[in-house]
């Protein structure tokens, strides 16, 4: 038997659409006859063979009715709520076609007959897909069985990947979650629709290995909620894409993906102001330095939005050069990929001077705070005095606009890293100072998601492998933020400067590194080990590292902050050296990176940078 259904199932779409109307055109006169037989006890043979036609032209119309329908479009496996109501409105039209050919005696039609021939036409309609379904399924099915899943979200989104779930062969959907009280304990699709609070009692009742979220507009905030609700339940989280991500608005089984844990961190964008976005930008040459690195290539995708007249990218790795460079070559924007190092200030000018740049976003620089640490000198050369020499290049070319991206590292360092960029800082404060035709300004912020060795990916990376997942301390904290709010808020900063401006980028609360570890192993379908040592994931915490702090900061002055026309960028007022003594500093840097003098270096930052101790 299951052989006969492979071959059958086997079939293209239009043959196995035929087989159904041929087994349908077999049956339908036999439903007919059948009624008349019912409805006349004691048939007479003659009126019986009288209406062996008449049998016939039932079939035909009642297939007709059928296909007009779409009943042998729609696909078997697809058997649902709207298969059946279109079964119901055809056996009805048939129903009332019945009666109308009664009425005109064109046919000897018993009163009863309509309604018998109808009820048996939609009992075996019914059951006969019903019967395909499970039979196909049955043969189909794999050797493990199909996960369990939970849909959380009732609406559209909800029902077609319901529907969608029931054809595949991985998902089996049990029920819906839903925290509308208008649709609690009422069922949609076959499905019954559960509060919040009472799918939890559910979950582990019906076997239930995940909760999907079918909420494509839900925002980051309640999408956070919904999750952490989950938290002490032993299931996997699973999501559809937001609206824009979904092709033609149809939801499919391939749609399904993890819960990225850079939308739970990342807020709720604030719309930018098309102003500022275009300001420094729009049909202006612009260059972006380490444009091959996570904020410098998300920089450079912005700028490719806002019609540039050209774009620069000056990198000093190839292979992230090429990468940028040719995704953005798909852009109807004229970008020149230039390898070089920013520590090379003739070929800078050089550069700046054959495209007659007017806007600089300065993102080359070192960003990892142990690598930094072992290479003090290397860290001084290429962020402090490569930013040196890319703002002196931006002023001797009359660059109009010149964008320093920082970090909150550079406030009270404790690492060379963070000194490395206050250094950088406070160059470019000095200069700004006395070069007011290049509007020179700083935009500092703190970590962003998702960028080459943050801990985000490494915790993907020891969570695939099934831990441990290691942290440094149980009370290190940091700040957040998504690459492309940083990248935006950056290009609308750097659009509000006037000369020597530190521009803050609101990030939101600080994030316990522990624990977002133990989300990630959640959300991944894993338990984290806790102290009674039950669990799937263990966090391991392997101390702070040369120069790492618990926590960092924003402000080097709280007094001193005000408000700016964007509610997520705040301008600080600090106090900066004059730039005759930076150049003198900078002059002694260049001898302590050629000497390798520790000492000295050391010495240099204690006493210019706040909160550097060696």
């Amino acid at each position: 038997m299951k052989d006969i259904i492979r071959s059958i199932a086997s079939l293209p779409r239009r043959q196995k659409q035929i087989v159904l109307v041929l087994m349908d055109i077999c049956v339908l006169p036999l439903m007919m006859w059948l009624a008349y037989a019912i409805r006349l006890a004691r048939p007479n043979v003659q009126v019986m063979q009288g209406l062996d036609a008449w049998y016939i032209y039932v079939g035909i119309f009642g297939i007709a009715i059928f296909a007009l329908l779409g009943i042998y479009r729609a696909i078997v496996r697809s058997f649902n709520e709207d298969y059946l109501l279109r079964i119901l409105i055809g056996t009805f039209i048939q129903i009332v076609a019945l009666y109308t050919i009664k009425k005109l005696n064109v046919a000897f039609i018993p009163m009863s007959i309509p309604l018998m021939y109808g009820f048996m036409l939609f009992s075996y309609m019914w059951w006969s897909r019903a019967v395909i379904r499970y039979a196909t399924l049955k043969t189909f099915a794999k050797k493990q069985s199909r996960k369990r899943v939970a849909i959380y979200g009732a609406g559209l989104a909800g029902q077609q990947i319901a529907a969608a779930l029931n054809r595949s062969d991985d998902y089996l959907p049990v029920c819906f979650i839903d925290d509308k009280k208008s649709l609690r304990s009422q069922s949609l699709s076959g499905l019954k629709i559960y509060s919040p609070k009472k799918a939890q009692t559910k979950l582990g009742k019906f076997g239930i290995e995940e909760v999907l979220l079918a909420m494509p507009s839900v925002g980051r905030a309640r999408k956070k909620e919904i999750i952490e609700s989950f938290d002490s339940a032993d299931v996997k989280i699973m999501e559809l894409p937001g609206v824009t991500q979904l092709v033609d608005g149809q939801v499919q089984v391939s749609d399904i993906r993890e819960v990225d844990i850079i939308d739970l961190l990342g807020r709720d964008p604030v719309p930018p102001k098309a102003e500022l976005l275009e300001k420094n930008i729009k049909n202006k040459v612009v260059m972006v330095t380490g444009a091959g690195g996570s904020i410098g290539s998300e920089l450079c995708r912005q700028i490719v939005k806002h019609q540039p007249k050209l774009l620069v990218l000056f990198e000093m790795s190839e292979f992230a050069l090429y990468s940028i460079d040719r995704e953005l070559q798909a852009s109807d924007i004229h970008i020149i990929p230039v390898l070089g190092s920013v520590t090379n200030q003739s070929k800078l000018e050089r550069i700046l001077q054959e495209y007659a740049v007017q806007t600089v976003y300065h993102a080359a620089a070192y960003k990892h705070v142990p690598l930094v640490e072992a290479n003090p000198f290397e860290g001084i050369y290429n962020t402090s005095i490569g930013t040196q020499r890319s703002v002196d290049a931006a002023v001797n070319q009359n660059v109009e606009t010149f964008v320093l991206i920082s970090t909150d590292k550079a406030v009270r360092p404790t690492n060379v890293m963070g000194a490395s960029k206050r250094m950088a800082e406070l160059y470019c404060q000095g200069l700004a100072s006395t070069n007011p035709k290049t509007q020179i300004s700083i935009v500092r912020f703190g970590n962003v998601l998702g960028s080459s060795g943050s801990v985000v990916p490494l915790f993907k990376k020891q969570i695939a492998q099934g831990g441990p997942v290691t942290v440094t301390h149980p009370e290190v904290t940091r700040y957040f933020m998504t690459i492309p709010e940083a990248a935006q808020l950056v290009i609308q900063a750097g659009a509000m400067g006037t000369g020597g401006d530190v521009f803050l980028l609101d990030m939101g609360e600080p994030v316990k590194i522990v624990d977002l570890a133990k989300q990630m192993i959640r959300l991944s379908g894993f338990k984290p080990v806790d102290e009674k040592g039950l669990g799937d994931i263990k966090i391991e915490f392997t101390g702070l590292r040369p120069g790492e702090k618990l926590y960092e900061e924003l402000l080097i002055d709280a007094e001193n902050v005000e408000k700016t026309k964007h509610e997520r960028i705040l301008k600080s007022f600090e106090q900066f050296y004059s730039i005759k003594e930076m150049k003198g500093v900078y002059v002694n840097f260049e001898k302590i990176h050629k000497d390798e003098d520790r000492l000295s270096l050391y010495k240099i930052l204690e006493n210019h940078v706040d909160g550097f101790v060696r």
